[in-house]
């Protein structure tokens, strides 16, 4: 079974995410394909994807959004994860809505969605991003959950395992 993991990333912590689920669910067994968003030609002898991208100002990046438009009626017929990636080190008073970047998901009826915490490191970002980050309260720090990334990515493999059987 080949499963293509794609994610858009701007800084690199989504494409780190994407490079952990492919390397576990290639320990699986799995034919795993890595490529970014825009980088996908065609879906010819995929049997599952697995998408991602990091979320700005609550909402996945173009590239992403491009592959689900590009490939909607396709990813209709395989088995579809989606993962989020941001909104890390927001103060938990602060309202967090990851429903608001479902309408990317409307087009691909996603097994799961899971939204996983980011990284938030000044030095990457320009001072525009610094000053929105700023402004939202986030706090510097790596926030991935590297466990419960391989942990999503076991029941990724589990349930693939079940359907082909």
């Amino acid at each position: 079974m080949r499963i293509l993991v794609t994610a858009s990333s701007k800084h690199g912590a989504t494409a780190e995410i994407a490079d952990a689920i492919a390397g576990h669910l290639a320990e699986h067994g799995y034919d795993v394909l890595r490529k970014n968003p825009q980088d996908v030609t065609s879906l010819d002898g995929v049997d599952a994807v697995v998408c991602g991208s990091a979320v700005y100002m609550m909402t996945w990046m173009e590239q992403a959004h491009d592959f689900m438009d590009r490939f909607a009626s396709e990813l209709e017929g395989i088995p579809v994860w989606a993962f989020s990636v941001g909104m890390n080190g927001v103060p938990a008073h602060v309202p967090q809505d990851p429903s608001r970047i479902g309408p990317v998901l409307t087009k691909v009826k996603a097994i799961e969605h899971r939204v996983f915490p980011g990284r938030y490191i000044p030095s990457l970002l320009n001072l525009r991003e610094r000053t929105i980050v700023r402004l939202a309260g986030a706090v510097e720090g790596d926030f991935r959950d590297w466990d419960v990334i391989e942990e999503w990515s076991r029941t990724i493999a589990e349930t693939l395992s079940d359907v082909s059987q």
